[in-house]
């Protein structure tokens, strides 16, 4: 059985650290993640986007205690805990981040009295983005891992890697609407927060692997310029918006974090399933 490295730290550092401070109230609703964790920021952009009151309780998903394995026996975050049904009776929690952000914009559907839905009502539109959800899920974060786990010395394999993971981005990117700045346009939309966090952690990429994302400076797109200046657009866009800034810890600790990941000898189950190319967990 592969060892895991117990030692990652286990606070949120920054804007992050200060939003966990105001969401430690108990409530029905609670999150239980780990504040490095791109699939736990999904859930948890979700949730401020839409103003549910909810507590957020760290976990260090590498050790396994008994009371979280009791809601979750994959020992899996993000968790969700949820209210109980309208005659009181509980309701066992839930993971997948996706699976939670969708019942989440279900749940709470009152938009008077939360956040606007996440999804289209259109029923073609709705659809449409639940496809590219599934290429987020199945193609870009899959070559993300890939990108961040190859060993730099072995530069051809690394070319290929990067020109898989460009790719993979730019195919989402030509499905983006023309105006500005999200998927949909002006609305901010489930397949946006779906890829944000692995947009705004791009940097690790950066700072780990020569030649870095690769993603190509303004004007300097060749004959895909056009896909790269709406990929901008949108970046900038997400990476300024509240809830993502708010649930993002300082780049330093993912630097220390995520070396796992950059050298290779993390024994996550994202890491395990990436040597093995396998489905993520």
């Amino acid at each position: 059985m592969a060892t895991v490295d117990t030692s990652i730290p286990e606070h949120a550092t920054g804007a992050a650290a200060h939003l966990v401070s105001h969401r430690s109230q108990e409530l029905a609703v609670k999150l239980y993640g780990s504040w490095f964790c791109p699939f736990v920021q999904r859930a948890w952009i979700v949730l401020e986007e839409k103003n549910i009151p909810y507590h957020y309780i760290e976990i260090n998903p590498y050790r396994k205690e008994p009371e979280f394995l009791a809601l979750n026996p994959r020992g899996l975050v993000p968790t969700l805990a949820v209210p109980p049904d309208d005659h009181g009776n509980p309701r066992k929690p839930l993971y997948d981040s996706t699976i939670i952000a969708e019942y989440l914009d279900e749940a709470f559907a009152d938009t008077t009295e939360y956040g606007p839905r996440f999804l289209p009502g259109d029923p073609y539109e709705r659809a449409r983005c639940r496809l590219w959800i599934d290429h987020i899920n199945t193609r870009i974060v899959p070559a993300f891992y890939r990108f961040i786990q190859q060993d730099p010395s072995d530069k051809s394999a690394l070319a290929e890697v990067r020109a898989d993971f460009l790719e993979q981005l730019r195919l989402l990117v030509r499905e983006m609407d023309d105006r500005l700045p999200y998927f949909l346009g002006e609305d901010f939309s489930l397949v946006d927060a779906m890829l944000a966090p692995w947009a705004v952690r791009l940097f690790i990429i950066d700072h780990y692997k020569p030649g870095g994302v690769g993603i190509p400076a303004f004007e300097h797109g060749g004959e895909n310029e056009q896909d790269w200046d709406r990929w901008r657009g949108w970046f900038d866009a997400i990476r300024e918006r509240k809830s993502v800034k708010g649930t993002m810890s300082d780049a330093a600790s993912y630097i220390e974090v995520y070396k796992r990941y950059a050298d290779n000898t993390t024994n996550s189950l994202v890491g395990q399933a990436t040597r093995k190319g396998g489905r993520m967990p």
